[in-house]
């Protein structure tokens, strides 16, 4: 089976690493930071997208957050994350059942790929799917049809993870099994809206979804 996750509130809990690189941009823009609960919700979309109402939807100061923030995650950004528990454990299961992995993420290619590398378990996955860097969209829609035609997959024999609707109406719109999870920012409500197949609250869970059996103790 192909095995596609998303990155950020699926393999890694990045929640530190972009607020603080979104409160960088805005205080450069001398724009006030959102509460601490609305900033969550910026994990998962583009990011211009979370920017523009903040903004009045000018499309420099736009730009001009978008660099701010990539100025903060190439410096500091991207190794503020921590791996899920249970995450390293699922990832080597899947391995060891013949399953094969690929990362979808919104998060720009170049921005994502640093991260990837440096995970224990990074190597596990064949290939990494992230938009261009100047892209307003998350496309995981497109991203996903990529990686099932680059790895020959029968959309019946693909499932993608996330924990946001975008990563399940990307998988609806591919005909692929969304399953949700609930340890990263999005919830059973949303994620039962987009259309998951099966959501999981746990990696162990997952790893049932998965049909992967758990080793003996």
């Amino acid at each position: 089976m192909l095995c596609l996750f998303d990155l950020d509130g699926t393999l890694i809990d990045s929640e530190h690493g972009i607020t603080a690189c979104v409160k960088h941009a805005l205080a450069r823009l001398d724009v006030p930071a959102p509460a601490h609960e609305e900033l969550r919700r910026w994990i998962g979309p583009p990011l211009r997208h979370s920017f523009a109402p903040l903004l009045d939807h000018d499309a420099e100061r736009i730009e001009a957050a978008v660099a701010y923030y990539h100025e903060r995650f190439d410096a500091h950004g991207w190794r503020e994350h921590e791996i899920y528990p249970g995450i390293e454990a699922l990832i080597g299961r899947l391995r060891r059942a013949g399953h094969r992995l690929a990362v979808v993420t919104s998060k720009p290619h170049r921005h994502a790929a640093p991260i990837v590398e440096h995970l224990p378990f990074g190597a596990a996955f064949e290939r990494l799917y992230g938009p261009h860097p100047g892209s307003a969209h998350s496309e995981k829609a497109a991203m996903i049809a990529e990686a099932l035609a680059d790895f020959g997959a029968d959309p019946a024999d693909a499932v993608m993870i996330g924990d946001r609707h975008f990563d399940i109406e990307g998988a609806v719109a591919n005909r692929v099994r969304g399953l949700g999870v609930l340890w990263g920012f999005g919830d059973r409500a949303e994620l039962e809206q987009a259309g998951a197949h099966a959501i999981a609250v746990t990696p162990d869970e997952l790893a049932t979804l998965l049909e992967v059996s758990t080793p003996a103790a």
